[in-house]
């Protein structure tokens, strides 16, 4: 509030202008749902750029002993997975497991063979990230018998381990990066060519509106997957060709809205002063039109992010998506369903973030609708 002294009489005070971009700020504050969902965002975003160098696991170290685990906090390797993964490794050095046993984290394993057993073969026990350096104890039988001593690494996998052995958490982290990048940067794109596109269309009408309408249609007209189909068999699937196929298709919807509100816009006041003045098309869609579109644009935007990833996990699904050794929350999920009957953690644990990720989307765009809805201020 502001006051304003009057010469015949006493001081007349003036309400200050709200902005209405605080007004609808204040109205998405007080929406705990939206709230809610932008924290659950800010989180997963969070998780997965940060999270991956936290997990103590590199997203593609495989642990050929420990695949398909199942979720837990109990640390690997356990006694039932123990002997395996020693007979494996004495086989690779030529020789048996004659004993072994763990006592306070240490291994002392004893190996017996045809032959001498070289020492340097004993490479294979940290090599295989499961045990630490190994020293030789006893050396007996002129080499043909040795007892060794390692430390034993403790292992963990909260959301458990592929077909591979590779730690789900680490993947699902690193697989959000390439959902979230892939989902942000085509929006941007369809922004990019949408909002232009339908402004100019809308602003010019007649032919030219009919002209560049009629080019959508066309392009709506087009099957999407067997548009992604031709991509792939003149260039190699990869995460570019991805964000191009989809930002190609995207923008569809977004030229439309932004057209129906230019049209709209095109008969206000404002717009007629501007052109009375002499301002240059250009400079009215800059000025005039485009930051007043931004309203319904930016909810759009909110709900097409989560339409692009659900995208993208479909053509990954298919196996038009991402390729190795980039992994996407599609390719975990497409992995998860094959192996569903053995392991079926490897489905829930990509799935979970997925949906997360596409609910809060989708709850933060329907609050951001009512807080710039014009009819709630």
């Amino acid at each position: 509030m502001s006051a304003l002294a009057s010469p015949d009489g006493p001081r007349r005070v003036v309400p200050h202008r709200v902005p209405p971009w605080r007004l609808a700020l204040g109205r998405l504050a007080r929406n705990r749902g939206a709230v809610a969902a932008l924290a659950v965002l800010a989180a997963v975003a969070l998780a997965c750029l940060v999270g991956p160098f936290l997990t103590g696991h590199a997203p593609e170290r495989a642990y050929p002993d420990l695949r398909q685990l199942a979720p837990g906090l109990a640390a690997e390797p356990g006694p039932e997975r123990l002997g395996p993964a020693l007979e494996r490794l004495a086989f690779r050095m030529r020789a048996r497991v004659e004993a072994y046993a763990v006592a306070e984290g240490r291994l002392r394993l004893t190996l017996r063979a045809d032959r001498p057993i070289e020492a340097r073969s004993l490479v294979y026990l940290p090599r295989s990230d499961l045990f630490g350096e190994a020293t030789v104890i006893e050396r007996a039988e002129a080499g043909h018998r040795l007892v060794v001593e390692a430390p034993v690494r403790r292992l963990r996998f909260p959301l458990g381990t592929d077909v591979h052995g590779r730690d789900l958490l680490s993947r699902s982290l690193v697989a959000g990066r390439v959902s979230l990048l892939i989902g942000l940067v085509a929006t941007a794109v369809a922004l990019l060519a949408g909002v232009a596109y339908g402004a100019v269309s809308g602003f010019l009408g007649g032919r030219v509106d009919a002209v560049m309408m009629r080019l959508v249609d066309i392009l709506y007209a087009l099957p999407f997957v067997f548009f992604v189909m031709v991509l792939v068999v003149f260039f190699r699937a990869s995460l570019a060709l991805i964000l191009i196929a989809i930002g190609a298709v995207e923008w569809l919807d977004m030229a439309r809205i932004v057209r129906a509100e230019t049209q709209a816009l095109r008969r206000r006041d404002f717009v007629r002063a501007a052109e009375a003045l002499g301002l240059s098309t250009l400079a009215i869609l800059r000025r005039h039109i485009v930051p007043n579109t931004l309203g319904p644009v930016t909810v759009a935007a909110t709900l097409l992010v989560p339409r692009v990833i659900l995208l993208e996990s479909f053509l990954s699904f298919l196996g038009l998506g991402v390729q190795e050794p980039q992994t996407s929350w599609g390719v975990l999920i497409a992995d998860g369903a094959r192996a569903i009957e053995s392991a079926p953690a490897m489905l829930a644990a990509p799935a979970a973030f997925l949906v997360a990720t596409l609910m809060a989307l989708n709850i933060l765009g329907d609050g951001l609708a009512d807080a710039l809805d014009p009819r709630g201020r």
